[in-house]
């Protein structure tokens, strides 16, 4: 799997951690992280497909 480095603003990771750890929905941060750009590339493709910019697969 590869690493990659990114900028957080503190606030968005004060928000991301509440989510984080025994008593939340992700076991670790990039859990978390990997979990958002997954449900995110999701919308995005839902909104190309409505409009009709999705390549044929």
């Amino acid at each position: 799997m590869t690493k990659i480095s990114v900028e957080i603003p503190d606030e968005l990771l004060a928000d991301l951690d509440e989510h984080v750890g025994d008593d939340g929905k992700f076991v670790n941060r990039s859990d978390a992280i990997r979990a958002s750009i997954r449900k995110t590339l999701d919308i995005l493709d839902e909104i190309d497909a409505r409009h009709g910019r999705l390549d044929d697969e």
